[in-house]
């Protein structure tokens, strides 16, 4: 058995930085569901993002995929720079911002990790960006997180994240993971969850950053129905434009962002695309 992150800490002379929301985890159970949710081989490639002090490192080598582990604590590469392996790269950068496919060598990856809370949603963007470039992403994510990423078309407690990211990806909780399987504890439990790449998108998307624009303009003020949430960027047009667009997409205009599908929300966003064209 590895020793754990306690142990490992102590040998060399570490303590987690909570400025860097390091909590290592190191539940076999927990480990061996991931690995076993990035479905890998031989022949697989798999970036980890924040690999710590390599729990998660040493159980995806054991499936034989070549590892690609990306840290930037200089504490925590001396100690991966102890796992010897021919399978394994380990990579000093910033897991918020790196070229996945230009680190690990190849397209598409499997993208995995356990990630700082306030990071999550940096990452997950960055994933969505890449997402060309991914087979799939396993990530241990804030439960919260996780639950609202996974709701589904039209759930309640969705939110900006559930339709971006449900374009591309179909999202699922595969286990919750109890603070008490972190060292040290966070104070929230968390997730694992799983984002497996789709073939083709949910919806046609015409313009991807007007998308994004559009359904961020919608998710700004959750509280306000579509009409007024959308009219506060003066970029997507007027209140008469705004509600002309809403016609045209078949949508209410008294409706709340997190009502809508991945669907309503790619024709809504190609009827304000239109009307700014002709507007």
């Amino acid at each position: 058995m590895a020793d754990s992150p306690r142990q490992l800490l102590q040998q060399h002379g570490l303590r987690p930085k909570h400025a860097w929301g390091q909590n290592f985890l190191a539940d076999e159970a927990v480990l061996a569901e991931i690995v076993h949710a990035a479905r890998l081989g031989p022949d697989s490639v798999v970036v980890e993002l924040g690999a710590g002090l390599g729990h998660l490192t040493r159980a995806l080598l054991d499936t034989g995929a070549r590892v690609v582990a990306v840290e930037r604590d200089r504490d925590m590469l001396r100690v991966l720079a102890e796992e010897k392996s021919e399978q394994l790269t380990v990579v000093a950068a910033n897991a918020a911002r790196l070229d996945l496919a230009a680190v690990a060598g190849t397209r598409p990856l499997t993208l995995v990790g356990n990630l700082p809370y306030h990071l999550t949603s940096s990452i997950l963007f960055e994933a969505l960006e890449q997402h060309r470039d991914l087979l799939r992403c396993v990530f241990t994510v804030q439960k919260e997180v996780a639950d609202r990423v996974a709701a589904g078309e039209g759930a309640r407690r969705g939110g900006l994240l559930t339709v971006l990211l449900g374009v591309w990806f179909d999202a699922s909780v595969v286990r919750t993971v109890p603070a008490a399987s972190f060292h040290p504890p966070p104070k929230v439990d968390s997730a694992v969850l799983l984002l497996e790449h789709r073939a083709t998108p949910r919806a046609e998307v015409g313009d991807e950053a007007w998308f994004r624009k559009v359904v961020k303009a919608a998710f700004s003020q959750r509280r306000k129905t579509l009409l007024n949430s959308l009219q506060s960027d003066r970029e997507l047009g007027d209140g008469a434009r705004v509600r002309q667009a809403l016609a045209t997409a078949g949508i209410e205009p008294s409706r709340r962002a997190e009502t809508l599908g991945v669907g309503e929300f790619a024709r809504l966003a190609e009827a304000l695309r239109q009307s700014d064209r002709h507007g």
